[in-house]
């Protein structure tokens, strides 16, 4: 199906997704198609830049391959985790509406995926993870030598990549980038030991982790195609917001059972994690059992019957809904940047539709 920029309006009502004109409080969530037509919703945000995205498809690929054997088993096993790719074509989307989609965008776009998929790589040696999007990770694959050494060849190819946007400021953004995400591995992990159940920490964690790729792929769309500081501030903002939504959301998810996601009800809490619906409701009731059980939980002792009596605790004492209203809040805020930066008719649809599918997706 051709999605042409005069028909993309009426594609998404033909594919039963609701246009917001508004992307306001009036209309917090879009309403999407069912779940069987999600590649669709995707054609609907990939649409104002389907021939951007191919070209950076072909190149991530080619990013990824290499003539020596061994290595180039390892990267065609991550290649074929393929997934979403929602971090570019943020990238892509803004660039678009801001200015031309040009080298400096493409290059960045995988400087940033590449680091992505590098700390992917690392996380799971650090995590002792042994699969990936419903695939063995490279360390259960291989071993964990070798996912360390190409996690470094991948992160490597990621400073190559972002070298040849000729912006030494998209190239310290990259570098601060890959220090952040190291970062927030680190305050994790220092977490664990900490008895204070505080979200303070846990936002600091997130945005670390998770919220500050999406925020430098808005920021370096912006930046690469010469967009002005107040524009590309904006830009960065409006990408902290999605990635924040993207972690609460998959947050939510370890509160029930859903084996397409790839992880069993209470996982995060059998690693030592205590994400935002428990902390809220620790605090809002804060009882002395519950409360036990939570230390435990950071003390690496806790036991599957114990993690179950925590998350119904969780469920039943407002735990989800209240993670759902920082999302809608989140949501909120983050409108106000395409209310007020994008003029496109075609990436207003494209830009509302991502945000919706960001605090919406199942998985």
């Amino acid at each position: 199906m051709s999605l042409g920029r005069r028909g993309l309006t009426g594609t998404a009502r033909h594919l039963g997704v609701k246009v917001i004109r508004n992307c306001g409080s009036s209309a917090i969530f879009a309403t999407f198609a069912a779940k069987k037509n999600i590649m669709d919703v995707l054609s609907v945000i990939k649409s104002p830049i389907n021939k951007e995205f191919s070209a950076f498809v072909e190149l991530f690929s080619s990013a990824l391959s290499h003539p020596d054997g061994l290595l180039n088993d390892v990267l065609t096993h991550i290649r074929q985790r393929g997934g979403k790719r929602m971090r570019p074509i943020l990238t892509l989307l803004i660039a678009h509406n801001f200015g031309t989609v040009n080298s400096a965008t493409q290059h960045a776009a995988i400087g940033l995926e590449l680091l992505h998929t590098a700390s992917l790589v690392h996380d799971d040696v650090v995590d002792e993870s042994d699969r990936r999007r419903g695939q063995a990770s490279v360390n259960a694959s291989f071993d964990n030598k070798v996912a360390v050494l190409v996690g470094d060849f991948i992160l490597s190819t990621a400073l190559l990549h972002v070298s040849l946007t000729h912006n030494d400021v998209i190239v310290a953004t990259l570098a601060e980038l890959g220090r952040t995400l190291s970062n927030g591995e680190l305050l994790q992990l220092n977490n664990f030991e900490d008895d204070g159940l505080n979200e303070e920490a846990y936002y600091t964690i997130i945005r670390a982790k998770t919220a500050s790729l999406f925020e430098a792929c808005a920021q370096l769309g912006a930046l690469s195609v010469g967009a002005s500081a107040e524009k590309v501030e904006a830009a960065r903002s409006f990408g902290e917001k999605i990635g924040l939504i993207f972690q609460i959301r998959d947050d939510i998810f370890d509160y029930y059972d859903a084996s397409e996601i790839g992880k069993p009800t209470g996982n995060d809490m059998m690693e030592g994690k205590l994400t935002l619906p428990v902390l809220y409701v620790l605090r809002q009731h804060p009882n002395k059992d519950m409360l036990t059980i939570a230390k435990k939980v950071k003390e690496g002792t806790v036991n599957s019957e114990e993690v179950q009596t925590l998350v119904t605790f969780t469920k039943e004492n407002g735990g989800i809904e209240y993670a759902e209203k920082v999302m809608q809040d989140l949501h909120k805020e983050a409108c106000n940047f395409i209310e007020i930066h994008v003029k496109q008719p075609d990436i207003k649809t494209s830009l509302t539709t991502f945000l919706d599918y960001i605090i919406q997706r199942k998985k």
